[in-house]
This record gives structure tokens, C-alpha cells and sequence, in this order.
């Protein structure tokens, strides 16, 4: 046997005995990646044999049914420590998640992916750049909040502009102001959170500044 050969080989044998090591973190790994697997399944519809069984209301269920098998396999004296932590750590995101996770299947046309989602805003900022010929939607967005989608989805509709005149014509005024004080809730919400990762250390010596004050008055 040659010096390459023998190279080689030293090279595979250290492959299977670090394989052999890691064999009871792959396998944990195997069942953690099944559980996510199991989520994508619930949540891509795939289960479905026709498209009208496919309701925010059945995603949900499945869902629900999902996360609680969740929960209550990690209390499993099977279930490893490492895994633990880690699927814990996923039922609570997914948890956290899960309002907003069921809401797009009612809905045609509604981004279902990250994907689609990320296509859809940048058709919302490229048509504002268009328009505005600003480089930039910050200020836009600050200003108008979840608007700016509401008002796209409109404009896209055969008569849209029309019919959203014509239904915010028809809107009672005690709704408009609850809506109105809900949307500068909001926008107050966004604007302070740009500037707090804009300029943190103005921000929070404005913080300060109006504690000091509120205190002293």
C-alpha cells in the first residue's frame, strides 16, 4: 500500500470514528428535524386531497393538535435534555407565532411564504418609488404603518380605488375613530422603535431627560 492509499484511508477511518461519536447527536437531530418536518406538513397543505379543505380553520385545529403533541412530548423520560431546550424552544416561538401562522388560507392570493412575502413588499416599494421617486420608504412607512399594504391591495382590484372610496364613505364615524386611534398607536409603536435602533443613546437620554422631568414636576 502506497503512502496516498494509507492517507486515505487514516482520513476515512477518522470520518467513521468521529460518525460513530456524534451517532447519538445525529439521531437526536433526526427526531428534532421531524417534528419541524411535521409543522411544514400541517402548514403547507400538503395533507389535503382537494384545495376547499384547506381553511384557516382546519390549519388551525391540525395545528393546535400539533403543539400540544409538542408540549407534551417533552415532558417524555425519553426525551434527552438537549432536546428538551431545543424543541422547548421551538413550541414557544411557534406558539408565539401561531396567531398569525393560520390566517392566509382563506384568503386568495395571500403570501403564504417567506418568499412570497418578501416579493409582494417589494412590489409595494418599487411602486412607491416610482411615484414618489425617493430612493427610500421609511418615512412612508412610519407614517402610514399597515396601510400601505391595505391601500396596495386595493389599487391591484378591477375598481378598487372606487370601492374603497365608496366603503370609506360608508363607515360609521364612531369606527373611523376607533380605527384612527388604533393606527397612531401603532405608527407611535414603529416610529419609536426606528428611533431607538436608529440612535439609541439619543433616544434613551431623551428617555432620561423626560423622566427627570416627570419626576421633578
Amino acid at each position: 500500500m502506497n503512502r496516498t492509499c494509507e492517507q486515505r484511508l487514516k482520513r476515512f477511518l477518522a470520518i467513521v470514528r468521529l460518525q460513530e461519536e456524534k451517532r447519538e447527536a445525529f439521531q437526536q437531530v433526526r427526531r428534532m428535524r421531524e417534528w419541524v418536518i411535521q409543522a411544514e406538513h400541517i402548514l403547507d397543505g400538503s395533507w389535503a386531497s382537494r384545495p376547499e379543505e384547506i381553511s384557516n380553520a382546519e390549519v388551525g385545529r391540525r395545528f393546535d393538535a400539533w403543539l400540544q403533541q409538542l408540549a407534551d412530548g417533552l415532558q417524555a423520560n425519553e426525551r434527552t435534555e438537549d432536546e428538551r431546550v431545543r424543541l422547548g424552544h421551538l413550541h414557544k416561538v411557534l406558539s408565539h407565532l401561531r396567531p398569525g401562522l393560520v390566517q392566509c388560507y382563506d384568503l386568495s392570493g395571500f403570501p403564504r411564504t417567506n418568499n412570497d412575502m418578501e416579493l409582494s413588499i417589494r412590489a409595494s416599494k418599487t411602486r412607491y418609488r416610482r411615484i414618489s421617486g425617493r430612493k427610500n420608504w421609511n418615512g412612508y412607512l412610519l407614517r402610514y404603518g399597515r396601510c400601505v399594504v391595505y391601500y396596495e391591495w386595493w389599487a391591484q382590484q378591477p375598481n378598487g380605488l372606487r370601492l374603497l372610496d365608496d366603503r370609506l364613505r360608508s363607515t360609521p364615524p364612531q369606527r373611523w375613530r376607533q380605527v384612527r386611534q388604533t393606527t397612531r398607536l401603532r405608527q407611535r409603536e414603529q416610529l419609536n422603535r426606528f428611533r431607538f435602533r436608529q440612535q439609541p443613546r439619543s433616544y434613551l437620554a431623551a428617555l432620561e431627560d423626560r423622566w427627570i422631568h416627570a419626576c421633578c414636576t
